[in-house]
This record gives C-alpha cells, sequence and structure tokens, in this order.
C-alpha cells in the first residue's frame, strides 16, 4: 500500500504563488506515475498534472505554462509549483499515484485564490 500526506494549500491573491507537496511512504517502488487531480465545489474531480516516472510530464490546458509538476525521489514527494494564479483554480487538490500496487490518494488540500 502506498500512504500520501499533501501540503501546502492556502489563501493567495490573483497573481500569487503556492507550492503544493505530496510525500509517498510505503510501496513506493511500484509507483509508475503521481498526478495532481483538482475539484471545485459542484464539479468533478479533473486531472492537472502527471509525472510519469519521474520524467514525463502532461498538463491540462488550463494550466499550462503557469504549472508545474516534478518529483524528488530521494524524498519520494512530489510537487505542484503553482504561478500566475487565479480565481478559477480555487479548489481541493489532490496527490494521486498510479503504479503496480494500484490507485491511491491523498486527502487534499485547499487552495483559495481570492482577493
Amino acid at each position: 500500500q502506498v500512504q500520501l500526506v499533501e501540503s501546502g494549500g492556502g489563501l493567495v491573491q490573483p497573481g500569487g504563488s503556492l507550492r503544493l507537496s505530496c510525500a509517498a511512504s510505503g510501496s513506493i517502488f511500484s509507483i509508475y506515475s503521481m498526478s495532481w487531480y483538482r475539484q471545485a465545489p459542484g464539479t468533478q474531480r479533473k486531472l492537472v498534472a502527471t509525472i510519469i516516472s519521474g520524467r514525463t510530464t502532461n498538463y491540462a490546458d488550463s494550466v499550462k505554462g503557469r504549472f508545474t509538476i516534478s518529483r524528488d525521489n530521494a524524498k519520494n514527494t512530489v510537487y505542484l509549483q503553482m504561478n500566475s494564479l487565479k480565481p478559477e483554480d480555487t479548489a481541493v487538490y489532490y496527490c494521486r499515484t498510479n503504479g503496480a500496487d494500484g490507485v491511491y490518494w491523498g486527502q487534499g488540500t485547499q487552495v483559495t485564490v481570492s482577493s
């Protein structure tokens, strides 16, 4: 099994930045990809960014050029650097891993972009 602990959410003004972290423990050797999803109130959870095998990255069109996903294998942690934040980025952000042991989700961290 894989355990995920997210941190880094909070309140930020439009145009500001935040960095989310997701620390993995347990059967981390089985992890193939790590992703960030987000869910705004009344909407479905949507993919924000994915990093595969620590190198290949993919982003939702809405965050391209503003968000960067990265992975520190030594710390078993995936990051989401979010710049030029907009009010529409407000959501609960979830970390997700996919690997030989299956799919696991973190508990979520709230990001609120507001003046």
